[in-house]
């Protein structure tokens, strides 16, 4: 009877062991622990967009000297000509143009190339543009129902911008060649989040420039 009692005493101790170790081996699993040998997922699919001029407004997030420049963020400099020609094939159509400046810089540290004319009323916010800001409310007095965004960073101004425009109504177009990072891998995290994440995915559309065309 000692015997049997001991023998399963052993059973019940090593069968709690090995229930602790496969705990502490599954708990042990993270993302960051995993990081290595994580794939990228397929890139999403870009897609040609026909807007309506007058209800579409293209926002020019962030393009200023102090972030976009070859030392710091070169990608952004080399978005510089995509951008310029989304900021000029949108004007010719008439459609709504909007500049936004992050905190801190100031109206003359926007890139003379893709700045807004003078006298221009501009949006100044941290990431999301629409936090403690009016833009929701000039948008929608403009009528407009769909956001073309483009900006650096990615990771920052585009994704926090189009997430939160969804939400409030709006379509989000997405050119890719007109946002940027500091790495590539930011901008193609901000790809794969908007084209995927819930309820955001479905409301926004990633493009390129020569894509968008205006009716």
């Amino acid at each position: 009877m000692i015997g049997r009692l001991s023998r399963s005493a052993g059973l019940l101790g090593a069968a709690l062991g090995a229930l602790v170790a496969c705990h502490g081996a599954a708990s042990a699993q993270s993302v960051v622990d995993e990081w290595s040998s994580i794939a990228a997922p397929p890139a999403p699919a870009l897609k040609p967009v026909s807007l309506d001029a007058k209800t579409t407004a293209l926002l020019v997030m962030d393009f200023v000297r102090q972030s976009c420049n070859e030392k710091s963020r070169p990608r952004c400099v080399a978005s510089i000509p995509k951008v310029k020609a989304m900021i000029a094939a949108a004007k010719a159509k008439g459609v709504t143009v909007m500049w936004t400046l992050p905190p801190g810089p100031k109206p003359g540290d926007f890139l003379p190339d893709i700045a807004p004319p003078a006298g221009t009323k501009f949006v100044v916010a941290s990431v999301n543009k629409f936090f403690g800001t009016d833009l929701e409310k000039m948008l929608k007095a403009k009528g407009i129902t769909t956001l073309v965004t483009v900006g650096t960073s990615a990771h920052g101004a585009v994704l926090y911008t189009a997430s939160a425009a969804v939400p409030r109504g709006f379509n989000v177009v997405v050119p890719v060649d007109g946002m940027s990072a500091s790495v590539p891998y930011a901008e193609q995290a901000t790809a794969y989040i908007l084209s995927t994440a819930p309820t955001v995915a479905s409301k926004v559309t990633l493009t390129r420039g020569d894509m968008i065309a205006y009716h």
